[in-house]
């Protein structure tokens, strides 16, 4: 099992989410509790992007998370749609 941490911009990101789509946060959450158990959990479609140490976690059709991984610890630093975190 993985340990996973939040960034304080994630944390603000998913407040402002929350604001406008209170049943994103309840899908955020069973992502987020999926990637702690399973990474590589195809409901996740986590893919490493170019260029850099980051990865990319899907929430859905729209939303992404992006995450850092070293060891068993999973850093959360971006969540937003498509063009905005990439």
């Amino acid at each position: 099992m993985y340990e996973v941490f939040f960034s304080d911009a994630f944390y603000k990101k998913v407040r402002k989410i929350a604001r406008k789509d209170p049943q994103q946060t309840n899908r955020i959450r069973k992502q987020l509790k999926i990637l702690s158990k399973n990474p590589d959990h195809p409901s996740l479609r986590l893919h490493k992007l170019s260029g850099r140490n980051n990865w990319s976690v899907s929430v859905d059709r729209s939303v992404r998370i992006i995450i850092n991984i070293e060891d068993n610890i999973i850093y959360c630093t971006d969540i937003g749609t498509h063009d905005e975190v990439y």
